[in-house]
């Protein structure tokens, strides 16, 4: 009834107007198209540069019984992330709004009319030097939310340049989403894990 891959950094999960080719909907569509009845449905999406936990549905019923999950925020899911800077806080929570534009960049706003909720739980797994290594837990699912949440936190994604980051030591984003927990079609609770990248230490 599902599907679970680990995506690499650097893949779209779906297709966007400059590339339709090379993602993990597509490359996972034509490995299940060599079954009868291999058809699948997009769940999420992460963001092309973070790796991790992607879940896709099998049919249309196992797609809307997933999707029904994510909307009701009952889907565990659980990133690691290396940030530049030292966190302070062992634990706590980032809780804000965020704004879309046209060109699809995400900001946070002050305006409690405008954007939308979000909420991301996080507790510190080692500090180092000049960096820190955070357990990130996702209480909704917007688009960047991480990534935008660390950076007005003052603790950008190493390897976000977009967010402010001034190193990028593994030529990519040092995001990773390591868990996924839900509800099976049939009933079943399942856990997924995916460690973190060596390189991020």
């Amino acid at each position: 009834a599902i599907l679970v891959v680990d995506k690499p950094a650097g893949l779209l999960t779906i297709a966007t107007a400059r590339e339709r080719e090379r993602t993990a909907y597509r490359l996972v569509r034509d490995a299940m198209a060599r079954r009868p009845g291999g058809r699948v449905f997009i769940v999420h999406r992460l963001d092309r540069e973070t790796s991790g936990l992607l879940v896709f549905a099998k049919s249309p019923a196992a797609q809307q019984r997933l999707q029904e999950q994510f909307a009701a925020r009952s889907v565990e899911r659980v990133y690691v992330a290396l940030v530049e800077g030292r966190v302070a806080a062992a634990a706590g929570t980032l809780s804000g709004r965020l704004v879309e534009d046209r060109a699809l960049r995400v900001r946070p706003t002050g305006d409690r009319r405008a954007g939308r909720e979000a909420v991301t739980r996080y507790r510190v797994l080692e500090r180092r030097r000049d960096t820190t290594l955070l357990e990130l837990t996702l209480v909704t699912g917007r688009r960047g939310q991480i990534r935008v949440q660390l950076a007005a936190l003052g603790h950008p994604i190493v390897g976000d340049r977009a967010c402010g980051s001034r190193r990028d030591p593994f030529g990519r984003l040092a995001l990773h989403a390591t868990r996924l927990a839900c509800v099976h079609p049939d009933g079943r609770r399942l856990r997924f894990e995916s460690g973190a990248p060596a390189a991020f230490g």
